[in-house]
C-alpha cells in the first residue's frame, strides 16, 4: 500500500555556513529518508528551506554594512549549491523570506489567537544599554538556574536541555558584546504553553514506544518533571514578519515561532508551484500519512513540544481561515529523530575558530558520496560522534574502495572482456549461486525496516556486509580460473555476481545515490533510479526569491495521478542474461594517507 511520507528537514540559520556536523545531524539523513521511500514507491515530500529573519542576521548585517536581507541571500545562495552538489533532493527547498510563508505563518498566529492560546502580557526582557535594543534570549548567556551549566542561552540550556525563562538566568552577558544587560518592561504576545500541556503529555505518550530516548527525555520527561509556561513569540524587531494586530506595527513574529511553521508552508509553495493547489493537504490533513522531522537535538524542545502544540492549538481554525475548509484539521508528527553532535578531531565543532569541515569546501576537492558515506556510517544516531580525518581515508579505501567498488569493478571488467559487454547467460545455477542470491534478496527485508525506523547506520551496515558476503562468495568461486576448465561454470558465477551487484547497489542507492546512479547506467538501465534537481526564481510581493526544486521520476510522482504508473524500484534484481553493458569505470577514488595531514593543516 502506498503511503504518503513527509519529510522535514531543520532550516539552516542564514547567516553561517554549513559545516559536516549539520549535515549529518539533519540535512543527510532527511535526504536518506526520502530516497528510500521513493525507491519503495511512497508518495514523498521533502521540504526545507532558509531561516532567514531573527537577530543573527541583523547582527551580521550590521557587522558587514549590508541589509538582512543582502545577509540571506548570500547564505541562501550558498546552502544552493552545497544541497545540488550534495544531492540533497528537496522537494522544495525554500525561505522563510517570501510572501507565502508571511501568509502562513500570520495566518498560524490570529488561529492560535482566535483559539484563544495566546495572550499579551507586559513583561521585563534583557536590554542592552550599549547597542539600545531588546536583547533576544538566544543573545542572553548566564548560568542555569536549574543545573548550574555556565554557558546556557536565554531560551535553552545546553547542558540539561531544558526550555529556560531568559529573565531568570544568573549572571546574564549579551553575547553580542560581552556587556551586562537590564531588565526593561516591554509587551509581547504569549503562547500559551500552560494550557496546552495536557494534549501535548497525550500526543508524546501516544509516541513513547518508537521515540528515541533523547527525544523523549528532552520532551516528555522535561515537562513531567516541570509544567510548561507560557513562551513570547513577538519580539521587538524590525526584520521578519509582522504582527498581525492593530498598535503591532514596530514588532515582529519572534523567528522560533515562525521557522517551525515554514514546513507546512514549504508544502503550501511547492503545491502551488506543482500546480494544484491544494496538494499539501495529503500530506497536512490526512491522518494515515507519516510526518518526520529530521533536526538537532539543540532543536528537541521546538519540534516534539512547541510545534505540535501549536498543530494543536490552531485546530480547525487555521483551515477555515487558510484554506476555507471546514474540518481540516492539521497531522501532527509522526517521529522527531533527532541526532547528537559530530565533535571535530576530539573537539567540539567551532565555526569562529574554523575547527569544522565545511561542506561546500570539502566537495571543491571530494566527491559527495564518500562524504555522504563516512557520515552515515559516523552518524551521531544515539550519542555524539566524531570526524576524524584518518578513519574517512581509511573508511574510503578499505570500505568504498576494496569493498564495494572493488567487488563491482572486477565483475564487470572481467565480463565486459570475456563475454564482449554482455551479461553472461549461466548454466543451471549451483547451491552456492542460490545461497548468496537468497542472502542478498532476504537482505530487502531487513534493510527496509532498518531505513523505516530511522536507524540509517545499521542498514548502510548491514547493505554493506552484503557486499563483503559477495566478495567473499567470488574469492571462494574464482571465475577467472573457472573460465579457463568452462566457460558455462564462469558465465553462472558472474551472472549471479551480476544479480547480487545489482541488488545491492537499490540497498546502497539511499546513501550512496551518485555512484549507484552511475553503476545504475553502467548495467544497461535506460530509467534513473532518482530524478533530477533544478533552482529556480519565483517573484512575489518580497521580490525574487531562488528555490531548489526535485524533480521526480515519472515512477516517483509524489502526486500519485492516475496517469503515472507507480513503480517499486525497491525489489531484487531482475537483470536479465545478455544484456549489453557499459564498459566499467571505477566508482570511488583511493585516497592518499597524506591527505589525512593535509586537511589537518586547515583546522583551527
Amino acid at each position: 500500500m502506498t503511503e504518503n511520507i513527509l519529510v522535514a528537514a531543520a532550516w539552516p540559520y542564514a547567516s553561517a555556513h554549513i559545516h559536516v556536523g549539520n549535515v549529518t545531524g539533519s540535512y543527510l539523513p532527511a535526504d536518506i529518508y526520502a530516497r528510500f521511500h521513493r525507491l519503495m514507491g511512497n508518495k514523498v515530500l521533502m521540504v526545507s528551506g532558509s531561516d532567514s529573519h531573527g537577530t543573527p542576521i541583523t547582527v551580521l548585517a550590521d557587522k558587514e554594512d549590508l541589509s538582512p536581507e543582502e545577509v540571506y541571500k548570500t547564505f541562501h545562495a550558498e546552502f544552493l549549491e552545497l544541497f545540488q552538489k550534495l544531492g540533497l533532493s528537496y522537494d522544495l527547498f525554500t525561505s522563510t523570506h517570501t510572501e507565502n510563508h508571511f501568509e502562513v505563518a500570520q495566518t498560524m498566529f490570529t488561529a492560535l489567537k482566535e483559539n484563544g492560546y495566546l495572550y499579551a502580557e507586559i513583561q521585563e526582557q534583557w536590554y542592552s544599554t550599549t547597542q539600545e535594543r531588546f536583547l533576544p534570549d538566544r543573545y542572553i548567556e548566564g548560568t542555569c538556574y536549574l543545573c548550574g551549566y555556565e554557558g546556557a542561552r536565554g531560551d535553552q540550556c545546553d547542558g540539561c536541555g531544558s526550555l529556560l525563562e531568559a529573565n531568570l538566568l544568573i549572571d546574564p552577558r549579551s553575547k553580542m558584546d560581552d556587556s551586562e544587560p537590564e531588565l526593561r518592561e516591554t509587551e509581547h504576545f504569549y503562547l500559551d504553553l500552560g494550557a496546552l500541556q495536557p494534549v501535548i503529555v497525550d500526543f508524546l505518550k501516544e509516541r513513547e514506544d518508537y521515540w528515541r530516548p533523547n527525544v523523549l527525555r528532552q520532551s516528555l520527561g522535561q515537562i513531567l518533571a516541570k509544567d510548561l509556561h507560557g513562551r513570547p513569540i513577538t519580539r521587538d524587531l524590525k526584520w521578519g514578519i509582522p504582527v498581525p494586530v492593530e498598535g503591532w506595527e514596530e514588532k515582529r513574529l519572534y523567528v522560533w515561532f515562525e521557522a517551525v511553521i515554514g514546513y507546512l508552508a514549504a508544502s503550501i509553495e511547492w503545491a502551488m508551484i506543482t500546480g494544484d493547489e491544494d496538494d499539501w493537504k495529503a500530506w497536512w490533513a490526512n491522518p494515515d500519512s507519516r510526518s518526520y522531522y529530521f533536526i538537532g537535538k539543540d532543536n528537541i524542545p521546538f519540534h516534539a513540544v512547541i510545534w505540535p502544540a501549536e498543530l494543536h492549538g490552531v485546530g480547525e481554525t487555521f483551515g477555515k481561515f487558510f484554506a476555507e475548509e471546514e474540518g481540516l484539521r492539521l497531522t501532527l508528527p509522526y517521529d522527531v529523530p533527532a541526532n547528537e553532535f559530530m565533535n571535530m578531531e576530539g573537539k567540539k565543532i567551532s565555526g569562529s575558530r574554523n575547527w569544522m569541515v565545511d561542506a561546500l569546501d570539502f566537495l571543491s576537492r571530494y566527491d559527495p558520496d564518500p562524504l555522504r558515506y563516512y557520515l552515515t556510517a559516523n552518524m551521531p544516531e544515539t550519542q555524539d560522534s566524531d570526524w576524524d580525518w584518518d578513519d574517512f581515508v581509511a573508511r574510503n579505501n578499505n570500505v568504498l574502495v576494496a569493498t564495494w567498488g572493488n567487488l563491482a569493478n572486477r565483475v564487470l571488467s572481467f565480463a565486459y572482456k570475456n563475454w564482449d559487454g554482455h551479461i553472461p547467460t549461466p548454466g543451471d545455477l549451483r547451491p552456492e549461486d542460490e545461497d548468496i542470491l537468497n542472502k542478498v534478496e532476504n537482505g530487502f527485508e531487513k534493510v527496509s525496516q532498518l531505513y523505516d525506523k530511522v536507524k540509517l547506520r545499521a542498514a548502510l551496515r548491514e547493505s554493506m556486509n552484503l557486499a563483503r558476503e559477495v566478495n567473499k562468495y567470488l574469492d571462494e568461486m574464482a571465475p577467472w580460473f573457472e573460465i579457463k576448465e568452462d566457460k558455462t561454470t564462469a558465465a553462472t558465477t558472474l551472472y549471479t555476481a551480476f544479480k547480487a551487484i545489482d541488488s545491492i547497489k537499490i540497498l546502497l542507492a539511499p546513501v550512496l545515490p551518485f555512484t549507484c546512479e552511475k553503476l545504475h547506467t553502467m548495467l544497461g538501465y535506460t530509467e534513473p533510479l532518482f530524478g533530477a534537481q533544478k533552482v529556480e526564481t519565483h517573484t512575489d510581493k518580497l521580490g525574487e526569491h531562488d528555490v531548489l526544486r526535485y524533480l521526480p521520476n515519472k515512477d516517483q510522482d509524489p502526486k500519485g495521478r492516475e496517469s503515472v504508473k507507480t513503480l517499486r524500484l525497491w525489489k531484487p534484481s531482475a537483470l536479465p542474461a545478455g544484456r549489453a553493458f557499459q564498459k566499467p569505470k571505477p566508482l570511488f577514488q583511493k585516497l592518499e594517507k597524506s591527505v589525512a595531514e593535509e586537511e589537518r593543516q586547515r583546522l583551527g
